[in-house]
């Protein structure tokens, strides 16, 4: 949508974005900004699932197709010696 039918019909594209949508505004075929809903802070006492499912809702986290059950993550860290990140720090700022 270009910026002239933005200016003459925004009550009707603030309506889309309040129901969600993301309206693409264009000038002179370029696409120059988004309008789309606000990102609501979730309430520190909503459940962790209530979070994923809004935030997958909003497109920003996909879900696993699958439940985990019993599978954990392992961090099985990049496989460097201790202090290895420490020594390449300390060689990268003696560059300087």
């Amino acid at each position: 949508m270009g910026v002239t039918q933005l200016k003459s019909r925004l009550s009707e594209y603030l309506r889309l974005v309040r129901n969600g949508e993301t309206v693409l505004i264009t000038d002179r075929d370029e696409v120059v900004a988004e309008l789309r809903p606000t990102r609501r802070k979730c309430n520190p006492a909503d459940s962790l699932e209530g979070l994923l499912d809004s935030l997958a809702e909003r497109g920003e986290v996909t879900r696993a197709s699958q439940p985990k059950r019993r599978w954990t993550w392992k961090v099985k860290g990049l496989g460097l010696p201790a202090g290895s990140a420490n020594a390449l720090l300390g060689e990268i700022r003696s560059d300087r």
